[in-house]
């Protein structure tokens, strides 16, 4: 079963560590070029920025995505002896970087690592002729780092050390697909998850939201558990989950066992209009989880009254949940790489907070039979 936390509690306290949201997300992947160019072409991002040898820097190379109020970083590997080299051989293309804006880089620091956050890069100042950037590292879960960022003065195109990268002249001008990041799920180890729960709310001053237990977060094979972590404000949230016994290996079993550790399983994008941002991903080759049509003949009696005729969403494999505070619709894709780890969720929102609890069974369904595929279940 699930249960929920007031998000009152979190005004219960004062605010040591405000969060604006989340600045960019950075994968370390195995080509950053091609990786780029699928964002480009099958999401819809345009390239921003670019650092490498053209900018002086001889050991990675990062293309700048953004969308909407999204920015993704993708960087790999120049050398074989870097650090981002040694980071892909042992988990393929991932999150590295989870970086949060803050208004104050230097107290975000200083009250994270009293409350004892490990330290890994002390705050320091990014500077070019466009102005300047403060930043600093702490460790989160397996190899993932949060950087706070604080670019109130700067005006560049991203960071300093970054070349702009001017508009391609085919660039295409129709609306955006993706309008921000919902929420960014992580992956840890048995035992583990209540561990970081405690971390986020002692180092950032987050609240519980939700808590799925194996029971409500289970098919007749596996099982796992979540909590769902968040700002007070409910800007930046993170649901952590652990696996859980089963008759077989769950999904997040399979996802510690190929990243070789914990750490980002999947970023959840929001969009405005999930009918047209699927139907033109899916155009582009982008493949998404299969849902049976036997689960749409319960959404009118489940769910309720919604805007999206049922027909679109059973045409594209979107799933459909309400709570107390209105409906949302989500769906999930395949991993984006070679590895069965990351993927991606495209989700819109209409007034619900929740998390599609009631889609579980069918996702994780869809899940296994993927496994199958694969011979992990």
């Amino acid at each position: 079963m699930a249960t929920t936390q007031p998000t009152a509690l979190a005004e219960q306290h004062k605010d040591f560590m405000p969060l604006d949201g989340i600045d960019h997300v950075e994968l370390w992947v195995g080509n950053a070029a091609q990786a780029a160019y699928f964002f480009r072409h099958a999401f819809g991002f345009t390239e921003i920025a670019y650092s490498g040898l053209e900018t002086g820097v001889r050991e990675r190379t990062s293309h700048v995505l953004a969308q909407g109020e999204v920015r993704i970083v993708l960087t790999g590997a120049l050398c074989s002896g870097s650090e981002v080299a040694a980071h892909h051989a042992r988990h393929g293309d991932g999150v590295k970087v989870i970086a949060l804006r803050v208004p104050d880089v230097d107290h975000a620091y200083r009250e994270a690592t009293v409350r004892g956050a490990t330290g890994l890069a002390a705050p320091h100042e990014l500077a070019d002729e466009h102005g300047r950037v403060r930043v600093a590292d702490i460790a989160a879960y397996g190899e993932t780092i949060h950087r706070f960022v604080d670019r109130s003065a700067y005006e560049g195109a991203f960071l300093p050390g970054y070349a702009a990268v001017p508009a391609a002249p085919e660039a295409d001008a129709e609306a955006e697909l993706i309008t921000g990041i919902d929420h960014i799920v992580g992956n840890v180890e048995l035992g583990a998850m209540g561990d970081w729960v405690s971390y986020y709310e002692r180092i950032f001053g987050m609240t519980e939201m939700i808590h799925f237990t194996d029971e409500a977060i289970s098919t007749e094979y596996s099982a796992l558990m979540s909590k769902v972590v968040t700002s007070g404000d409910g800007r930046v949230k993170f649901p952590i989950n652990e696996p859980a016994e089963g008759r077989r290996r769950s999904q997040i079993d399979e996802y510690l066992e190929f990243y070789e550790g914990a750490g980002a399983q999947h970023i959840a994008l929001s969009t405005a209009d999930i009918v047209r941002t699927v139907g033109q991903l899916r155009a582009r080759g982008i493949r998404f989880l299969q849902t049976p049509d036997s689960y749409y003949e319960e959404v009118p009696d489940r769910v309720g009254e919604i805007d999206e005729p049922i027909e679109d969403l059973k045409r594209l494999g979107i799933l459909v949940d309400r709570d107390d505070e209105g409906y949302l619709l989500q769906t999930f894709s395949a991993p984006l790489g070679d590895r069965p780890t990351i993927f991606l969720e495209i989700i819109e929102r209409h007034g619900a907070r929740g998390f599609g609890e009631g889609n579980f069974k069918a996702l994780f369904e869809a899940i296994e039979r993927e496994q199958d595929k694969r011979g992990n279940l």
